[in-house]
């Protein structure tokens, strides 16, 4: 009945194509190599910023990738940090861990600029369908 209103936060400068996801169109930035750094320190929400040459792990892709590998989408009203395997399984940034992270584990990362941290908890690796 009532919409609750949504903060709309800026876009980054850069051009964007539309690429499929799933049904729909999404805007996806078109950053050059020698700007991502930039772009990550400026989207990646914890402390450290892992650097572009770095391995992080997937979880819901359960896979690692290249930190410099990353894309931006724009969603609705926000810039989504994503991993290359975003349009397979869904992984955001929050879903980043470090390579050696294990499914099943927890790990505490502190969010930039706050005391608070956020608690991750998987609840291990999927299940294999034959």
């Amino acid at each position: 009945m009532f919409k609750r209103h949504r903060e709309i936060l800026p876009r980054l400068s850069y051009p964007t194509r539309l690429v499929p996801a799933g049904a729909e169109m999404i805007e996806e930035y078109i950053i050059p190599n020698g700007e991502k750094a930039q772009v990550l320190d400026g989207l990646y929400p914890f402390d450290p910023v892992p650097a572009l040459t770095e391995t992080m792990y997937d979880l819901h892709e359960e896979k690692p990738f290249r930190v410099g590998d990353f894309r931006v989408l724009r969603g609705a009203a926000m810039d989504m940090l994503v991993s290359p395997y975003y349009f397979n399984s869904g992984g955001t940034v929050i879903d980043w861990m470090p390579p050696d992270f294990k499914p099943g584990g927890v790990l505490s990362r502190r969010i930039r600029g706050q005391s608070a941290s956020l608690l991750t908890c998987s609840l291990g690796p999927r299940p294999i369908c034959h």
